[in-house]
């Protein structure tokens, strides 16, 4: 299983979900509207390092943080 947090703005609960990398939870969370904009803004952390590329493999006990823009001073 991999741990999928949402961070900061972004109000949903953590999921545990069977996936294998980031395309796959991409498909599952585009059919929420609210989730659809996130996806397009945020970063994507795996393991507390940032990764750009959706085919990035995930295996059982990842930890998966979408990180969406900020502002601060």
């Amino acid at each position: 299983m991999v741990r999928v947090e949402f961070l900061g703005p972004i109000q949903r609960e953590t999921m545990e979900l069977n996936i294998t990398n980031l395309n796959e939870l991409a498909t599952i969370l585009k059919d929420d509207k609210e989730m659809q904009e996130w996806l397009e803004n945020s970063a994507v952390a795996v393991n507390d390092t940032l990764v750009n590329n959706r085919n990035f493999t995930l295996v059982s006990g990842d930890k998966v943080s979408l990180l969406p823009p900020v502002c601060g001073g």
